[in-house]
């Protein structure tokens, strides 16, 4: 029996395995998605074994972790220190690795010697621990409320007032595989320490795998009990299966969660109108439409929507919004930002990613992500660690 045969067999073991373990715990629908998020990798790692040379050695390493990281999520819940390190990043390396691999496995099963076989396990090795990593930036924002056609990217612009408001957002921290609570805690922490005017929380605190935990989030979001009056949240499509337990978390830290609500607030930039839109799956335009309608701009304050979902930008009404942040998109997840270049998979489907955004004289700023979900690791996109300088429209600084 040759090594390649007999790795394949205990391959294939293990993913019944997961399948099994899965059903067990959550039924068809868990094991279906566990035989596909695992499975691909698992099939295009053995297509792609006898063409690694040396670096087929770690591959049955890599590939354990894997089988082990997805019969762990079967039983989703926070895992240790130890865990992360010995399951979870090599898991999620492989499991990305797999998909990467794709191209080149179809190479091979159509006869072909591909290029670079082991290149798309290096990216993924790489990524994986980039993705532990956050991207610290301060940015000036100008509203100069510049028309824009269509929905695009457009460039910061020259800072044009002495005292801006000073904003920090954290938005899809996910706790889970990669975020643990320590982990969140810490960028909370930080984010207190930069002092900022305020602190905007935009959605998807937690995941399958914290879902049922409590307190989590709560011991989470603590260090931002320091800013009293300064930090308000909305909810992303992952709190809507756990409204209960991210109310309460942010009740236990005193941050007002606006649900399609809004809220004045004086800061040393001057007087903020800041309206916080749920997400909302269908009969979205409507729906925004009726809360700004409910919730008008108050003359003089700087209109802030806060809007997890940034497709959900072109349903607001022109004029709406001086500035509309979001999230969500955790920046496009996969790209080219590390290599200079703003593309992403997201982009590439036409939908804002990253960075500021312009349509007419409205301005959107897509966070990043503090943490990511879904796709097993980021991939050219880090995570973002911004503080926004946001230079107010000339109307409103002729009336301060």
């Amino acid at each position: 029996m040759s090594p390649g045969f007999l790795f394949a067999v205990l391959s294939f073991a293990g993913l019944i395995g997961v399948m099994v373990r899965g059903f067990l715990a959550g039924g068809p629908r868990i094991a279906i998605g566990l035989g596909v998020a695992i499975g691909i990798p698992v099939c295009t790692s053995l297509i792609l074994f006898e063409t690694l040379g040396w670096f087929s050695w770690g591959l049955p390493l890599l590939m354990a972790a894997g089988l082990a990281f997805g019969f762990g999520v079967a039983r989703a819940r926070l895992r240790s220190p130890a865990y992360r390190w010995l399951v979870t990043l090599p898991g999620s390396a492989f499991g990305a690795a797999g998909w990467l691999a794709i191209p080149w496995a179809t190479l091979v099963l159509l006869g072909f010697d591909p290029w670079l076989p082991w290149l798309p396990f290096a990216i993924a090795a790489v990524s994986t621990f980039r993705s532990l990593q956050f991207r610290s930036e301060e940015l000036d924002i100008v509203l100069d409320q510049r028309p824009v056609e269509g929905l695009r990217p457009v460039g910061h612009g020259a800072a044009r007032t002495s005292r801006p408001l000073r904003v920090v957002q954290i938005t899809d921290p996910h706790l889970g595989p990669f975020m643990s609570v320590a982990r969140l805690r810490a960028a909370c922490q930080r984010a207190v320490d930069r002092n900022p005017d305020l602190i905007l929380l935009t959605g998807d605190y937690l995941t399958y795998e914290s879902n049922n935990q409590k307190n989590v989030l709560e011991e989470a979001l603590e260090p931002l009990q320091a800013m009293p009056g300064r930090v308000f949240a909305i909810r992303g499509n992952h709190d809507l299966e756990v409204t209960e337990q991210v109310a309460l978390a942010m009740e236990h830290n005193g941050i007002p969660l606006l649900i399609d609500e809004s809220v004045m607030v004086d800061t040393a930039a001057g007087p903020v109108q800041i309206v916080g839109l749920d997400f909302c799956y269908q009969h979205r335009k409507r729906s925004m439409e009726a809360v700004l309608n409910a919730n008008p701009r108050v003359g003089g304050a700087l209109r802030l929507i806060l809007l997890h979902d940034p497709a959900a930008f072109g349903d607001l009404p022109v004029g709406q919004a001086d500035l509309t942040l979001s999230g969500h998109t955790h920046g496009g997840q996969v790209g080219l930002l590390d290599l200079g270049h703003p593309w992403t998979i997201v982009r590439a489907l036409g939908i804002p990613d990253h960075g500021l955004w312009g349509r007419g004289p409205d301005r959107l700023y897509v966070h990043r992500g503090t943490g990511h979900y879904g796709f097993p690791i980021r991939v050219g996109v880090p995570a973002e660690e911004s503080l926004l300088r946001v230079h107010l429209p000339a109307a409103l600084r002729g009336a301060r």
